[in-house]
């Protein structure tokens, strides 16, 4: 085990591990860091953490100083430049004609480069437009492409459910989602439903999809025939919260509707959802 101390960046969730560098940090404090990219500065949001071996990146780099006045104003003099950039590499962009989307400009901490983000539906030949950003603003120029999920996560937003994007304010790294997901929480499956701003997916699928695919096997399928108490009848309902079944059951030409605990119905062979504890 180690103790390090966890440091979040601007626009991004991840959390990262530094050595405190002999500092004494707190919760909240800015502080200035060594990376693979050169200097950066970001924000303490746990001052001591114990992680196991394993989860550090060797060799765990430091913290070299708790943000001072001087290194402030640095962040908010490249903050105020990222306006008038964004700005100028539209123009550039458009004026070389080139099928992209500009979503984020970003000004390394320590001066030396500037980095645009966009999205493209292929690749994009950008090599003249590098020469043309270098020209007007004399640093290393780096242009990144993500896709529509990465896009979400930098504009941020507020999703279906009405709260912030989770890839924007709550997710270090993005999941694996799939249909399978939806079709076991018994959801729509209507795209427009089940998508979130980027289009994709909605990341929350994967959140109780554990516990849904442990419910769904235990579970009879929609339409089947099974055995209740009061005789045999069609699964119309499925309530996996309470794990109950409703059941259509037709007897003496009356036709009626009961909800019954799963443990209570009896699955015929061939038409359970994989439940052990199915009965012939």
């Amino acid at each position: 085990m180690a103790k390090v101390v966890v440091i979040k960046f601007k626009g991004n969730c991840k959390p990262y591990y530094f050595s405190n560098g002999g500092l004494e940090l707190k919760r909240g404090q800015n502080v200035v860091v060594e990376t693979s990219r050169g200097l950066e500065y970001g924000t303490v949001v746990l001052a001591e953490k114990e992680v196991g071996d394993g989860e550090i990146t060797s060799p765990l780099k430091p913290v070299l100083r708790v943000a001072t006045e001087k290194d402030e104003e640095t962040v908010k003099r490249n903050e105020a430049r990222r306006s008038e950039a964004m700005k100028i590499c539209k123009e550039k962009i458009a004026a070389r004609g080139l099928e992209m989307k500009l979503i984020d400009c970003e000004f390394t901490f320590d001066g030396n480069k500037v980095i645009f983000t966009f999205t493209a539906d292929g690749r994009v030949d950008f090599r003249e437009l590098v020469k043309d950003l270098a020209s007007v603003f004399h640093m290393r120029i780096e242009l990144k492409q993500v896709g529509s999920r990465d896009e979400t996560r930098i504009l941020g937003g507020i999703a279906p459910c009405g709260r912030e994007c989770c890839c924007a304010g709550a997710m270090p790294e993005f999941q694996k989602v799939s249909i399978k997901m939806a079709k076991n929480q018994g959801l729509s499956l209507n795209p427009g439903k089940i998508s979130g701003l980027c289009g994709r997916l909605m990341c929350c699928l994967s959140y109780e999809n554990e516990y849904y695919a442990g419910a769904f096997k235990k579970m009879p399928k929609m339409g089947s025939m099974v055995g209740t108490p009061e005789g045999k009848g069609a699964v119309i309902a499925t309530d996996m919260l309470k794990m109950k079944v409703r059941v259509k059951i037709e007897k003496d030409g009356a036709v009626f509707y009961r909800d019954f605990p799963v443990e209570e119905i009896n699955f015929k062979k061939g038409e359970e959802s994989g439940a052990k504890n199915s009965e012939d």
